[in-house]
Formats: structure tokens, sequence, C-alpha cells
């Protein structure tokens, strides 16, 4: 009992450290603007309000740009998920010309920064008339290092699925098509789910795309968002800042408890069940 004990108060205080930001936000998001800053500092608010969250969704539309941030963190996931599945497959599975040198050369896209991409990303998307609007946003994650990294990882959690499964099901009749959905799509869930989770929050943090790609407030996403909400003087707008904070961290728990599972079973298991 006693270990047990110690080994729970160890896991409190390693915890403080990761929770206490958190805290710290929720309780700036409901103080008075004077006692944000204030010194020395206080942990719970003397006075609490309720203004920072309303001048959130007043100074800039931040419900719309929270959608946006939502469904483009969503699609950039769905896409990813499934391109990775079918180029891991392939790599995988599938013997062609150049597969290996292939792979590598998309292994070798990883060490490229995004700051080298992204002039001629931009001036890709301008002269397809698609600057100012989401689609680079959506489509550089998928085809770019999230993607990448996508294929790799799933490439990798086949080649742990032993093919004579695949051979006991084309000796029934079975083609590469149905053997992928039938048989190597329930097997690759969990790592779907860890593929998918891995994107979303890409998609979901990004800044120096959409700071580059995207000039009206309407499409901002939510980094975009935090770093507006300033005075006329370009002075952060803490009170507010923080309230934007703590409400643009709900979806990104929502998508760690939906995929927690698949995240855990892609650690645990090799793919067979």
């Amino acid at each position: 009992m006693n270990s047990r004990v110690l080994r729970y108060a160890f896991l409190v205080v390693l915890s403080v450290p990761l929770v206490f930001p958190f805290l710290w936000m929720i309780a700036s998001a409901l103080k008075l603007p004077g006692d944000v800053l204030a010194s020395p500092p206080q942990l719970i608010p003397r006075d609490v309000t309720l203004d920072n969250i309303r001048d959130v969704f007043t100074f800039q539309p931040f419900a719309r740009q929270i959608y946006n941030s939502l469904y483009i963190a969503v699609l950039v996931a769905l896409f990813t998920c499934a391109l990775s599945l079918l180029s891991g497959y392939a790599f995988a599975r599938l013997r062609f010309p150049g597969r290996n040198v292939i792979f590598f050369l998309f292994l070798s896209a990883l060490m490229l920064p995004v700051e080298v991409t992204l002039i001629p990303n931009f001036t890709l998307m301008k002269d397809l008339g698609l600057a100012d609007t989401h689609v680079p946003l959506l489509a550089l994650p998928v085809f770019g290092a999230t993607g990448v990294t996508g294929i790799f990882l799933m490439r990798q959690f086949i080649q742990s699925i032993p093919v004579e499964l695949e051979e006991a099901a084309m000796i029934d009749g079975m083609g590469r098509a149905r053997i992928l959905l039938i048989l190597i799509l329930p097997l690759t869930r969990p790592m779907l789910g860890t593929i998918g989770i891995i994107a979303f929050l890409y998609s979901w943090n990004s800044f120096l795309e959409p700071l580059v790609f995207v000039n009206r407030s309407e499409l901002y996403t939510v980094p975009l968002a935090l770093t507006a909400l300033t005075d006329t003087s370009g002075n952060p707008l803490w009170g507010p800042q923080m309230a934007a904070t703590a409400i643009s961290t709900v979806p990104l728990v929502i998508a760690y408890l939906v995929a927690r599972r698949q995240i855990t079973e892609s650690l645990a298991q090799t793919g067979v069940k």
C-alpha cells in the first residue's frame, strides 16, 4: 500500500508542470484585464468575469474561425489516412520497378524544411488562382511531410502483417482491392487512428501556411485568430487570448478521446489480432 501511495504521489508531482499551464490559462481567461499580469501573480481570480469569452466572439468571427480549423483538420486527417493506406500498401506488398528508389525519395522530402518549399508552393497556388483560399491548407499537408510520415508508418505497419494471410485470401479468389478493404483495412485501424490524430494536430496547430496563404479574417484558422487579438497599438489582449486558447483546446481533447484507443493499440500490437 505504501509503495502504491508513493507511486501515485510521484506521478502527481510529475503532472504539475504539465497541468499548471492549463490551469493558469483557464484562470487568466476568467480574470479582469488588470489582474492577468498582476504582481504578485494569482492563480485564483479575485473577480471572475466572462467578458473575455464574450470579447473573443465580438472582436472577430471566432466561431467561423474555429469551424475553419475544424473542417480543414478533419479533411486533412481523412485524406492523409486514405493516401497512407493506399500508398503504404503499395510500397509494402506490390512489386514494381523503382519501388525502393521512389520510397527513398518520399523519405528524403522529410528532410526539407517547410520554409524551403513555401515560396514555390505559394507561386504555384497563386498561378492556379487558389491563393487566399483553404485549398493550400488542405493539399500541402496531405501531399507534404504529414502525408509522407503517414505513408512511412503505414508501410512499416503493413510489413508486420504476415503475408500468408493475403496468400490465403488470394487462393480463395480475392483480388488486391478486396484484400485491401476486407483484410488489411480492419487490421490497420489502430495505425490509421494514429496517423489521423497526427495529421489532425498538425493541421490544427499550423500557423505558417495560413499566415502566407490566407488574408481575409473570415478565412482565418485558430492560430491566426489568436495572434489577431490585439489592441490598437498591436499589444496582445491577454484576457481574450487566454479565453480563445482555452476554447480552442476543446476540439483537441475530443479528438484525443476519440482516437486514444487506436493510438494505444497501434503501439501495443503488430497488426495481427
